[in-house]
Order: C-alpha cells, then sequence, then structure tokens
C-alpha cells in the first residue's frame, strides 16, 4: 500500500462520493503522512515479512546493471528503491518518487547505506505526480512501482508516463497485490484482507486506511487486464507471473516498437 502522487479518483465530480478502494486526493495525501510511522511495521506484520522478497524479484525484473539509472514511482519508504541501487551500484543513479512527503522523510533516512564506498549510487527522493512525472523522455533504463500503481487515478496515464521516462529497450515493472481465485486461498485471502487486516488498523489506530487496502486491491484490475493496460501505454513482450500463492503478480513490460509478427498479447510466466 504505497502512497503515489494524483489520487482523485476516476469520474468523481460534482461532489459524487468515491467508488469503493478510492479517496479523494486530500484525504490519501493525509491518510499516508498519517500512518508513515506505522508503514514498515505493518507490511512486515501483514506479509510476514515477504515483502522484501517480493520487492527483490521486482527489482531483478527491472535487468538494471552497475551504472543504470533507475526510477521508483510510488515509492513509500524506499524500500523498492533501494533493492534497485543494489543493482545498479556502483556509479548508477535512482529516484525515489511519491506523493507523501512523510513517507520519504522516513526512506531518505535509510538512504546513507548507498551514499559512500565502493558501492556508492547517486539516491535521492523526491516529491513528484505520478501521473505527470517531472523528468525527460527517455531518461531512465528502468521505472518501477511496488504496490503502488492501484493508488493512480488514472492506471494508463501512470503506466504511459513511466514508459515515456524510459529509454527504449529498457523496462516497466509493476508489482501489486491480486486476488487469488482458486480455494482454499481465495478463501484465507478474504478472511485476511477483509476482516484481519482492517483489526490490525483498528489496533494501530488507523481503520480507514486498512479498510482501504483491501477494497483498493479488489477494484485493481486482474493481471490478464493489467497487461492489455500496459500494452495500450505502448509496451511491448509484456510477460507476468504470479507467485505467493496466487496473492502477488509481477508485470514486466519493454519499451519500444514491438518486432514484427510478435503478438499483441501478454505471457504468463510460471510462478517461481
Amino acid at each position: 500500500m504505497t502512497a503515489s502522487a494524483n489520487f482523485a479518483p476516476e469520474g468523481v465530480s460534482g461532489g459524487r462520493p468515491p467508488s469503493p478502494g478510492t479517496l479523494e486526493e486530500t484525504q490519501v495525501r493525509a491518510m499516508f503522512d498519517r500512518i508513515a510511522g506505522l508503514y514498515d511495521r505493518m507490511n512486515t506484520v501483514m506479509t510476514a515479512g515477504l515483502h522484501h522478497h517480493w520487492r527483490r524479484r521486482a527489482a531483478d525484473l527491472a535487468q538494471c546493471k552497475p551504472g543504470d539509472s533507475a526510477l521508483d514511482v510510488a515509492t513509500g519508504t524506499g524500500d523498492l528503491a533501494l533493492e534497485l541501487c543494489a543493482r545498479v551500484a556502483p556509479g548508477g543513479s535512482v529516484i525515489g518518487v511519491d506523493f507523501s512527503e512523510q513517507m520519504l522523510a522516513l526512506a531518505r533516512v535509510k538512504q546513507s547505506a548507498y551514499a559512500t564506498g565502493p558501492r556508492a549510487v547517486a539516491l535521492r527522493f523526491e516529491i513528484a505526480n505520478a501521473l505527470s512525472l517531472p523528468y525527460g523522455d527517455d531518461e531512465f533504463d528502468a521505472a518501477t512501482v511496488g504496490f503502488g500503481a492501484r493508488n493512480f487515478s488514472d492506471l494508463q496515464q501512470g503506466l504511459r508516463e513511466m514508459a515515456r521516462v524510459v529509454k527504449p529497450g529498457g523496462r516497466v515493472v509493476v508489482l501489486e497485490i491480486t486476488n487469488p481465485q482458486r480455494p482454499p486461498l481465495s478463501t484465507f485471502f478474504e478472511l485476511w484482507f477483509d476482516r484481519l487486516v482492517p483489526a490490525l488498523g483498528r489496533l494501530a489506530g488507523d481503520a480507514q486506511a486498512y479498510s482501504y487496502l483491501p477494497s483498493s486491491v479488489r477494484r485493481f484490475p486482474g493481471p490478464e487486464a493489467l497487461a492489455g493496460v500496459m500494452s495500450r501505454c505502448g509496451l511491448t513482450r509484456i510477460r507476468y507471473l504470479i507467485t505467493a500463492g496466487g496473492i502477488i503478480a509481477l508485470h514486466v513490460g519493454e519499451v519500444g516498437e514491438a518486432l514484427t509478427g510478435e503478438p499483441a498479447g501478454a505471457d504468463r510466466a510460471p510462478a517461481r
């Protein structure tokens, strides 16, 4: 549940109430600022610590190498940006952007690990709008978003912006929670996300934030539909894999023209 930029829900105008899993921009900014101090601990509790493993896999899919530049959108407290640092070191650069200044303040505390020494990386964290990134075309070798794409008010525009700032041949990676379709995991997922996670939020003092999480997951496109959105954003060679028993989806697409005769659809890679 990473913060991002521009959260005004799609289709909300004239004072209509937001649809389930969406909040007004000011509400979402306040929510993520409010839970920043709890964010890392709650992620660890909710995922049994596996969120670090999933971020490592997302960083691997970006296929960055030493000296490359990478952008992490909706970076939150910066964990995926740090994983990218490990891959572009030495001599590379990483920028993490987010909507919430309180989240970024915590991310900046973590960045000293790559500030000096033989594995030094130029790392910085900045406020930015995910739907209008303040960077030039073809500026980065890869762009990632981990647990934040579902907070884009316009998913296609957010992914289009990520593709725009990545060089031809570079990769765009999306890591998200998805809804398992078959029991027993679907039953467990419903129990955990619809009941236990909001209960944990109440114990942590913020029921709204951790009720928003399951609602935002349920309204987000499934893996095949998300692959279709990525294709409409101009990404090619789109592949995705489902892991963690069907709870986590990792998508990757390449920037540039598709090869002649290449099928337009996405491939489902086997979960490992």
